[in-house]
């Protein structure tokens, strides 16, 4: 099931934003603080992925 959800990008510093995370989603992926994620962002599709890390 697709869930929607509108957030607000927010400046963090002169050099980086930040995006706020529904707590749902963050307890469904079982995803932990300062855990390392990967971000990929495709430009043909416009799109930003975030996912787990992995080595």
């Amino acid at each position: 099931m697709i869930q929607k959800f509108v957030r607000k990008l927010t400046r963090a510093s002169s050099r980086s934003f930040t995006i706020n995370v529904p707590k749902e989603i963050i307890r469904e992926l079982k995803w932990r603080e300062k855990q390392k994620l990967e971000m990929v962002f495709d430009d043909k599709k416009k799109q930003f992925i975030v996912r787990d890390w992995r080595k």
